[in-house]
């Protein structure tokens, strides 16, 4: 029955048909396949155009360098076969994970040049050496006079001295205070010599053994590291059979003519040193009659002196101040104690006296961890507030408060 005021409508057979039948729907889709899916493709895609068009940042040199030979500065620092067998032996000790890594060999382009890629790694001790300057080669004309065993230092004509013209130049800075470290006992061990030298910044002070084999030559490769160089002077300890300092050691009961011609042995085994100092001496430095005719004989020719571990007021050091001539003493043994945390106590103890001193000077001897230590020291001293100096700059600042 239809209701009045409604019209019907007819629906057309095939469409009824359709009509009955519910509607399809399309599947749900899961977002996370999709996304892995997504991601698959793209990665696939990157690695086929990799493949196909090569990454240009990929390979190839970081740079070109030339590697042609030119002529030697006569200046420059020589080593000799001998000396290049003992470092080959040395790394003989190393294990593979212990050597540096420096970088990659390249290829020869097309235009004939060899193209290196290099690629440094930062060394295991957290920093590189800062680069320095090479002091002048040793003997420099004017400073030196045939003696019975070699040359000596002497004052020049124009008044220029060995204390000067050897010392490391340096600028002090306004300010801050001034720390310097010596490290001794060098010479002797090739290995610990080579890593002070190539290790420590060159504003470190070394100084070497005067037995030392090839003396010279290491003078000189430190020299040309940018380290000035002190030269050690045995003298007597207090205790000869437990302490042995050699043939030449300058004797509290010897003559001033036993002691001079010892002395003018050990000056002449090398040249380049600003100065000497001590090993050992405990016995000789109370001496004012053995230390008088030995002080007078340096202030001629024209050296610093620097004392380690006898004091700071013995008769050696007094008969120095006494004789005019550039002299100090170190105001803390770093290695007293070989263990690493001591060696850091006395750093930080050598930066409080040079805070309130307005500088302060350091020694040690030439062990593994005292080098490592005064190494890694160094690194950052300077952001403290400090200004690493050669002890020739600290010995010249005090006399110029004097």
């Amino acid at each position: 029955m239809i209701r009045p005021g409604k019209t019907a409508q007819r629906t057309p057979p095939r469409f009824a048909a359709a009509a009955a039948k519910p509607a399809r729907r399309l599947p749900q889709i899961n977002h996370k396949i999709a996304a892995f899916g997504a991601a698959v493709a793209c990665a696939v895609l990157a690695f086929g155009a990799i493949q196909v068009f090569g990454d240009p940042s990929a390979a190839g040199p970081r740079g070109v360098i030339e590697l042609a030979p030119s002529d030697a500065d006569a200046s420059a620092p020589t080593v000799s076969f001998s000396d290049a067998a003992e470092d080959a032996a040395d790394m003989q000790h190393f294990g593979l994970e212990e050597l540096p890594y420096a970088g990659e060999v390249g290829e020869i382009g097309s235009d004939g040049q060899l193209r290196v890629s290099v690629v440094e790694a930062p060394s295991a001790s957290g920093g590189a050496r800062r680069a320095a300057s090479p002091l002048p080669r040793a003997p420099i004309a004017g400073l030196t006079e045939a003696g019975p065993n070699g040359v000596l230092p002497i004052v020049a004509a124009n008044g220029r001295t060995p204390s000067q013209a050897y010392a490391r130049p340096f600028t002090p800075q306004q300010g801050r205070p001034m720390l310097a470290v010596v490290v001794g006992g060098l010479g002797f061990n090739a290995r610990a010599t080579t890593q002070a030298i190539d290790e420590l910044p060159p504003e470190i002070t070394l100084s070497f053994v005067p037995y030392a084999d090839n003396l010279q030559s290491w003078v000189d490769r430190a020299r040309a590291a940018g380290h000035e160089v002190l030269l050690e002077l045995p003298m007597e300890p207090f205790d000869p059979d437990a302490d042995d300092t050699g043939p030449q050691t300058l004797l509290a009961s010897a003559s001033s003519q036993q002691n001079i011609t010892r002395l003018e042995y050990l000056l002449s085994q090398a040249s380049g040193y600003f100065g000497v100092t001590n090993y050992q001496g405990a016995r000789f430095a109370t001496s004012a009659q053995a230390s008088q005719p030995v002080v007078q004989q340096l202030r001629r020719r024209g050296l610093a002196f620097i004392s380690t571990g006898i004091g700071q007021r013995t008769a050696l050091n007094v008969e120095a101040a006494r004789a005019g001539m550039p002299t100090a003493a170190a105001d803390r043994i770093l290695d007293v104690r070989r263990e690493a945390d001591a060696i850091d106590d006395q750093l930080l103890n050598l930066e409080a006296l040079a805070l309130q001193n307005q500088s302060a000077i350091g020694a040690g001897f030439a062990y593994p961890v005292t080098i490592e230590q005064v190494g890694r020291w160094a690194r950052d001293v300077e952001s403290r507030g400090y200004q690493l100096a050669p002890a020739s700059a600290v010995l010249a600042a005090r006399a110029a408060r004097r």
